[in-house]
């Protein structure tokens, strides 16, 4: 069936807020996808003489390398693609593939890690060339002079609430949450119900409006960072045994910031394994010992947790911060 063909469910698209914000959220029309060819050419086969920019997220049981993918939706310029994963299988995700690693389509997503990590193990993709919303808030916030504390990581809601950015109010967004604590399966059921198909759209239905809006504050050099970062975030629960070697390589310096003689210090990502019965050590109480070291270090420290890998650490950051990062975490495990 041609995608023209698809049902038109732009009805089930939220309110965008007050009278006089309407006409920047045009409605756009909502698919269904359960097949490749429902699915946008300029998607499939990504064009090498331009980039596209699309909005990203994934929905699932407990979305993570174990999680099961249920819904990917994206969302392009013109529509709201939701790829079923469980009617449309495996070879529906496959097809994406190309698109979800290609340099040529800028996936716009709200932090990447846990849908990156279902994607590499579930499906073997390793997403790439991702802006990471999550990141591009601190970046700002930090530009702007207002900087954040290691654990002050922006939510969706509270990003589509930002005035600066959307300005528009997800109370949806708990409803379903508290669905998802009643029930875990509620994104495996078929045909999907007017709140999934509402609530997987919404997810991804303002992201290329607040890329825009973050577009206007972001400078070449916060790009660069911004692109560095968001690999580095996509590579963070995708733990493997040759460190990411058949990976996409990380972003380099362009050629204008090398003339401009920025030279920033390399980033990196280190994976700490900690031995059984230590990770509270690593914590502490109420997260007090990993807040010390968050805050003694200025790198981003995440802990694999109950979606696992539960028993690593993960620390994201220029290389001095990491090492001192990984030197204070080491001491913490020690016996005395």
């Amino acid at each position: 069936m041609a995608t023209s063909d698809l049902p038109d469910l732009s009805h089930l698209s939220i309110d965008p807020g007050p009278p006089e914000n309407t006409s920047e959220f045009p409605t756009v029309p909502i698919h269904i996808v359960t097949s490749a060819s429902q699915l946008p050419p300029e998607f499939l086969d990504p064009p090498a003489d331009k980039q596209i920019v699309i909005g990203l997220d994934c929905e699932g049981i407990d979305l993570c390398r174990e999680g099961a993918l249920c819904v990917m939706q994206l969302a392009l310029a013109n529509a709201i693609y939701l790829v079923d994963a469980i009617d449309g299988h495996e070879a529906l995700i496959q097809a994406c593939k190309p698109a979800l690693e290609s340099t040529n389509i800028l996936k716009v997503i709200h932090d990447c890690k846990r849908d990156s990590e279902a994607l590499y193990f579930q499906y073997g993709i390793k997403l790439n060339s991702v802006f990471d919303t999550q990141i591009a808030y601190s970046l700002i916030e930090e530009h702007e002079g207002r900087k954040q504390s290691p654990n002050d990581y922006i939510s969706f809601v509270a990003l589509l609430a930002d005035p600066r950015y959307c300005g528009v109010s997800y109370l949806e967004k708990e409803e379903v949450r508290d669905r998802l604590r009643q029930d875990p399966e509620f994104w495996t059921y078929r045909p999907m119900s007017e709140i999934m198909i509402r609530a997987a759209a919404d997810d991804v239905r303002f992201l290329l409006h607040i890329y825009q809006k973050m577009m206007l504050k972001l400078n070449n050099k916060s790009l660069w960072h911004l692109a560095l970062r968001g690999s580095l975030y996509c590579r963070c629960f995708c733990t493997n045994d040759n460190e990411y070697a058949d990976w996409p390589s990380l972003p380099v310096l362009s050629e204008d910031l090398i003339a401009e003689g920025y030279s920033p210090e390399q980033e990196i990502l280190s994976i700490l394994n900690v031995p059984p019965g230590k990770m509270g050590r690593v914590i502490g109480k109420r997260g007090a010992s990993i807040q010390s070291v968050k805050e003694c270090c200025g790198a981003e420290i995440i802990i694999g947790g109950a979606k696992g890998p539960p028993d690593k650490v993960f620390i994201i950051g220029p290389v001095k911060q990491v090492r001192k990062a990984e030197a204070l975490l080491r001491g913490q495990m020690l016996d005395f």
